[in-house]
């Protein structure tokens, strides 16, 4: 995506608890004379802010033009991830544009190859195995997160149809009343100006 200089951009992320979240990010500065983006941004960093769905800040750190950062959450929710250059030029002349790029993965575990490598085969397919459990563990995580997520929407909507079941009838019964009012009242007006 693309940012100002001083620019603030913010992503909101969808993480179950105990989820380790991993993100790789490249910062590239526009060249007026060249009129692209340069391979990198020499001199310019990265200020990250995680927040938690409870607004409590997670991570907040300054980072080079390019790199990694990480968090584990501890709540389940939308994570907010903001990144803002450190640019030091005044806001009037920061007029330069950012070109960011950033792969967010979620619940991701890596395998270090030289670990692997350094252990007989045995021991890798133990590895690798115990990884995959790791896996499968976190793939349970999630569908659990998105099975409470599904029954939470599904009781909210059962209970707006029960509203508008309710407020359907309420409507109902004012109207066949006021219809009633009406009836009586023009009865009533006629008898009394003897026109009926």
């Amino acid at each position: 995506f693309h940012s100002g200089e001083r620019e603030e951009k913010c992503i909101i992320e969808d993480v179950p608890s105990d989820t380790l979240v991993i993100a790789n990010y490249k910062v590239q500065r526009w060249d007026i004379h060249k009129q692209d983006f340069l391979k990198s941004a020499p001199g310019l960093g990265m200020f990250v802010t995680v927040t938690t769905p409870s607004a409590e800040v997670l991570l907040s750190k300054l980072y080079g033009s390019q790199g990694t950062f990480s968090f584990t959450s501890y709540l389940s929710g939308e994570h907010v991830i903001c990144l803002q250059s450190n640019s030091t030029r005044f806001v009037a002349f920061a007029g330069s544009k950012l070109r960011i790029h950033l792969d967010i993965r979620v619940g991701e575990h890596f395998l270090d190859e030289s670990i692997v490598q350094a252990k007989d085969k045995v021991d890798e397919v133990n590895f690798r195995l115990e990884h995959l459990i790791e896996q499968i563990h976190h793939i349970a995580k999630e569908q659990n997160y998105e099975r409470e997520r599904e029954e939470k929407f599904r009781k909210t909507s059962e209970e707006t149809n029960s509203n508008i079941l309710w407020w359907a009838i309420v409507q109902t019964l004012i109207l066949i009343s006021i219809g009633i009012w009406q009836i009586k009242s023009l009865r009533d007006f006629f008898i009394s100006k003897k026109l009926v």
